[in-house]
């Protein structure tokens, strides 16, 4: 049955093609070029499609629920983000993430640690299921280690953002993963094995690929700090093992898939605790740090700005863009958008290449207009559901490439909530670490080989 009332008419291609250069087109004028916050272009686009709806006979009434709808699909996201925030805050302040930047200048050699910096954050992402818990715990020690070491912070990015959404895709205690598998109608942990044909043979080349550039990297003695971090970190925190304590038992307790979100709160708690305890801070710098997040000074300007971070006050942007994106896919799917694009696919994916081209197209846009993996996914998966049925593939095929295309491209664009959330959290632009994402680049690329070739395309039985 429609979606879409009867007595209102369905978008045209053009009017679809025309709402979506005009979404585009505002978000790269107003904050690309013009460097205004992309919530002004988003809410611009809410207008935009308001105006369709009206024009296509819808009441104001039902488009304020879809918008309504669209927000409520993304509220555990919502709430990952302020607990993240939180955690960040706290175990900064607790010295948490201060240990593992000392003991991990302690182990690691500057070679090696590009490779060791991808699965440090491909175990964490695993562990936990949050990409952007990985990167803000786990990767802001790597971006502190790989500064110390003189290297390119874009590329060390590149590798903490790679390892990072191994385990947003293939966890699964990760959020994108079980909607992925949800809508698609597919066992979650058979989601897992379809797309571990495509996600093992790019961790193993995006491994390669980072040990390679660390073993070749003309690696300058003067770009050397690690013996001044470590001192400053001696001077600012208290060093020991028990200080890793918070991150054992957070992971751990995801391991044992308890509720991320009252776990990553207690993982933040606990970093109040260690930065009272350990840190000598009082209550309320304590407790202020799950807001505020952390504030030392030291003598190093590259410290100070990876150290006086986090707070759930740092997620108010990221958190109020998945507001305003979650809005807007909730808008294209009451207007139809959705549906549109979908009886014009039909006629096109007639072959398991195009298929897996429309699929992955699908999510791309999702994240363009929408802004968020949980639109992407939508999308990427409702638009072309029918045509893996017509075809007789089997639907493990759709929600593998359904995650190579809206989960993975979501931090390579700018005005998305994964690339805002990256680029802020580790201090470097997404145009600047999108060429060194080198795990993502390989998904997108096998994915497509595999369309092409039909390989790993299993049918029904």
């Amino acid at each position: 049955m429609s979606s879409v009332n009867a007595a209102v008419k369905l978008p045209s291609m053009r009017q679809i093609l025309l709402l979506a250069l005009t979404i585009i087109g505002c978000i790269v004028l107003f904050s690309e070029v013009n460097d205004v916050p992309v919530q002004v272009p988003l809410i611009f686009s809410w207008f935009c499609i308001i105006g369709l709806g009206v024009l296509l006979g819808h009441s104001y009434h039902t488009l304020q629920k879809g918008l309504i709808d669209g927000i409520a699909q993304g509220g555990d996201a919502i709430l990952v983000l302020i607990a993240v925030g939180a955690l960040i805050g706290s175990w900064i302040a607790g010295g948490v993430v201060p240990n593992i930047i000392y003991f991990g200048l302690s182990i690691m050699r500057p070679e090696y640690f590009l490779v060791g910096a991808f699965f440090v954050c491909s175990v964490t992402s695993l562990a936990t299921g949050t990409s952007f818990g990985t990167a803000g715990t786990a990767g802001v020690a790597m971006m502190g280690i790989g500064a110390s070491f003189g290297l390119p912070l874009p590329l060390v990015a590149g590798a903490v953002i790679s390892g990072a959404y191994v385990g947003d895709k293939l966890s699964p205690l990760s959020d994108t993963t079980v909607m992925a598998a949800s809508l698609c109608e597919v066992n979650i942990i058979e989601h897992i094995k379809s797309m571990l044909m495509v996600s093992l043979p790019a961790i193993a080349i995006a491994a390669g690929l980072f040990l390679v550039v660390g073993l070749l990297y003309d690696f300058d003695p003067a770009n050397n700090q690690t013996d001044v971090v470590v001192k400053a970190l001696e001077q600012h925190f208290s060093i020991g093992w028990y200080m890793l304590l918070p991150a054992i038992i957070v992971i751990a307790l995801l391991v044992l898939k308890l509720p991320s979100v009252p776990v990553i709160f207690f993982g933040a708690l606990l970093g109040v605790i260690w930065a009272m305890v350990f840190e000598s801070n009082s209550f309320d710098m304590a407790f202020g740090s799950l807001v505020k997040g952390n504030s030392i000074q030291s003598d190093l300007s590259f410290l100070n700005i990876l150290l006086n971070r986090g707070g759930i006050a740092s997620m108010a942007n990221v958190v109020v863009i998945i507001i305003l994106a979650l809005g807007l896919g909730g808008l294209m799917r009451t207007v139809g958008v959705l549906e549109t694009i979908s009886t014009r696919i039909k006629s096109w994916a007639t072959s398991i290449g195009r298929l897996t081209s429309a699929t992955m197209m699908a999510g791309v846009v999702g994240n363009m207009i929408g802004g968020a993996a949980y639109v992407a996914i939508i999308t990427a998966s409702t638009l072309t559901k029918q045509n893996y049925q017509q075809l007789n593939i089997d639907k493990r095929v759709l929600s593998r490439n359904t995650e190579a295309g809206a989960t993975i491209p979501t931090p390579m664009i700018p005005w998305s909530d994964g690339g805002i959330f990256m680029a802020s959290t580790l201090g470097v632009a997404t145009v600047s670490y999108l060429p060194f994402m080198w795990y993502h680049i390989l998904v997108i690329f096998i994915s497509l080989i595999y369309g092409k070739y039909g390989w790993f395309s299993y049918r029904k039985t």
